[in-house]
């Protein structure tokens, strides 16, 4: 059982930057993928980012490429979420996740870290 806490939400003005981390207790980290998904209110969870173990594949969704960069620390079992030039339509609840498979089956969630954007 793999479980993970975010951190780092919090609110920002439009154009400015916020940096998610996300912990995870499993030694084994290193072994999954780890994602990055968002729910803004009334809306349903979307994909935000993803990276693989060994952290030189990288995707991301349109939305957020070229503002956002996801990254991890194996040593510290632990994925990032940089998000630059923040815009008011990022607003959202943003959960981190673990997985394992191609496509990926994310199956252990965090429970989720507020990030609010003001215009």
């Amino acid at each position: 059982q793999v479980q993970l806490v975010e951190s780092g939400g919090g609110l920002v003005q439009a154009g400015g930057s916020l940096r998610l981390s996300c912990a995870a207790s499993e030694r084994t980290f290193s072994i999954y993928t780890m994602g990055w998904f968002r729910q803004a209110p009334g809306k349903e969870r979307e994909f935000v980012a993803e990276i693989r173990w060994s952290g030189g594949i990288t995707y991301y969704a349109d939305s957020v490429k070229g503002r956002f960069t996801i990254s991890r620390d194996n040593a510290k079992n632990t994925v990032y979420l940089q998000m630059n030039s923040l815009k008011p339509e990022d607003t959202a609840v943003y959960y981190c996740a673990a997985g394992l498979g191609r496509p990926v089956n994310y199956q252990y969630w965090g429970q989720g870290t507020q990030v609010t954007v003001s215009s």
